[in-house]
């Protein structure tokens, strides 16, 4: 059964929220940078080996959305997508979680967007109208990327994919995460109290995945989404994870995707890092409706079109 969308009163006073300190944009660079600030024959070289596995370049050269490809030596604003790819076996999956950040080094902003993943839209490639989490699933991160990129008419430059079902691997290599949990609720056969929990991988995945116990819906999943990435941000950073930073690239290397070379995450982490203390999280307003019996949220075109326009001004573009 679907649970109602949280009061559009409550949903407005998180939009636009600051969160300082909140680095996802910049979360896999920095786990995947750690200990490297010293830059250790050994470290580097691994670090970079590790980019060598994780490097999946688009199949096209740059978006149509922009005219001239980007430049990340000459501090132009860029935009990420983060896809969480819910993948088990040999099924390609969906896509679990959809965020989209646009940086802009020059004015210290990043504004970041998560896309309910029941969005009803036209899935770009496929000639049809389907939740937006559909695409991956229809064709994968290039059919994600056009998808999205028409869904909120802005160009995408980068993603960054991870798998789901592997992250535990992830949160394994770190020691485990802690997080606050504001909602008392069982998840897949485990008990979550409300209070500070100490997490390893396996919990850590079904804490980030419950939704329908939650009054928030997708919206408290996302939550909770970032919640995760943050503590593997925060544990990742600490000075125990030196002496085991060649599992914590091993997990990394196993379970991420993304365009983004090694090159490329240098000079992000050297030139755009700042932007991420100044970042605010966009909601999307719409409501969730049935349409022959199956579930939607419909996103408005003026909410559509208001979003666009504050992610074009982030990226310099008109």
């Amino acid at each position: 059964m679907e649970t109602e969308k949280e009061p559009q009163h409550k949903r407005r006073k998180r939009k636009s929220k600051k969160k300082k300190g909140f680095k996802i944009a910049l979360a896999i660079i920095l786990v995947l940078i750690i200990g490297v600030g010293v830059y250790a024959a050994s470290i580097y070289s691994s670090v970079a080996n590790t980019f060598n596995r994780t490097h999946e370049p688009l199949s096209r050269e740059k978006s149509d959305k922009r005219s001239t490809q980007v430049s990340l030596e000459s501090h132009d604003p860029i935009s990420i997508l983060l896809l969480g790819v819910d993948q088990r076996g040999a099924d390609r999956g969906r896509s679990d979680s959809l965020m989209l950040l646009t940086v802009n080094p020059d004015k210290k902003a990043v504004k970041m967007v998560s896309i309910p993943r029941d969005t009803r839209t036209e899935i770009i490639g496929k000639g049809k109208v389907d939740k937006i989490n559909h695409a991956y699933a229809f064709g994968g991160v290039d059919m994600s990327i056009e998808t999205v990129e028409s869904f909120l008419n802005i160009p995408i430059d980068y993603y960054i994919q991870v798998n789901m079902e592997s992250f535990k691997d992830i949160v394994d290599a770190v020691g485990g995460v802690t997080v606050d949990n504001t909602l008392d609720f069982t998840s897949a056969g485990h008990h979550f109290e409300k209070g500070t929990l100490e997490l390893n991988g396996e919990n850590a995945l079904k804490y980030a995945r419950m939704r329908y116990e939650d009054p928030r819906g997708d919206f408290g999943r996302q939550l909770r989404q970032q919640q995760i990435i943050q503590a593997v941000i925060n544990e990742g950073a600490s000075l125990k994870s030196l002496t085991n930073y060649g599992t914590i690239l091993d997990a990394i290397g196993n379970n991420v995707k993304t365009n983004l070379t090694f090159d490329d995450m240098k000079e992000i982490q050297a030139n755009y890092k700042e932007a991420s203390s100044n970042l605010e999280h966009i909601q999307i307003d719409g409501k969730g409706e049935k349409i022959d019996g199956i579930y939607y949220y419909e996103v408005p075109e003026a909410e559509r079109s208001h979003i666009s326009t504050v992610l074009k001004e982030n990226l310099n573009l008109k």
